[in-house]
């Protein structure tokens, strides 16, 4: 197993199957704000459901088309960053997160995104990273913001969530604008 130190006692580290108790219990700690925006909290609702969507990265993790990991913040799961899709053939995928409320507002969000798509395009060879939001979610925003993205537009009504039809913004980097920015980057 790997872990990467995001600092302020925080890592990022791969969230496998054997993680689902913990991953649930996560999920039921957060379940009311992290469904605020996503569906996971309505996804991973139960033992199974929690070990079935960890297989399901597990498979994409095998096929090079998604990957998942966690942030533990002094031991403990607090949430998460994913590839939710990936294409390495056409050099493409969307990334994503999720927080409980007890880990908001520490960046932990920016510096675990930032270590994925680092290795995204420099070890896959990724040309583009996605970062797809529903428009009321200001946070996330402001996360693609920080990450550097562009905002490409907006998918009026593409989703539903939790009975409710919602605006999607899209946003995105490019592999030269990010290294450009990278290097034009403070360390740490």
């Amino acid at each position: 197993m790997f872990a990467v130190e995001l600092g302020d006692g925080a890592q990022l580290r791969p969230l496998e199957p054997w993680n689902a108790d913990e991953f649930l219990r996560h999920m039921d700690r957060g379940r009311e704000f992290i469904g605020q925006f996503i569906r996971l909290a309505d996804v991973v609702t139960d033992a199974a459901s929690s070990r079935a969507f960890l297989l399901d990265y597990a498979g994409k993790a095998t096929t090079d088309s998604g990957r998942i990991y966690g942030i533990w913040l002094a031991g403990t799961l607090v949430g998460g960053v994913l590839f939710r899709t990936m294409n390495v053939d056409e050099g493409t995928a969307e990334a994503g997160c999720w927080l409980e409320p007890a880990a908001v507002g520490r960046g932990l969000i920016t510096r675990a995104a930032r270590l994925i798509i680092d290795w995204a395009i420099d070890e896959r060879g990724l040309h583009r990273i996605e970062w797809r939001v529903s428009a009321r979610n200001a946070s996330s925003i402001a996360v693609a913001r920080r990450l550097g993205m562009q905002r490409d537009g907006v998918l009026r009504g593409a989703g539903v969530h939790r009975g409710q039809r919602v605006d999607h913004e899209v946003w995105s980097v490019l592999a030269p604008e990010w290294r450009a920015a990278r290097s034009s980057r403070p360390a740490g």
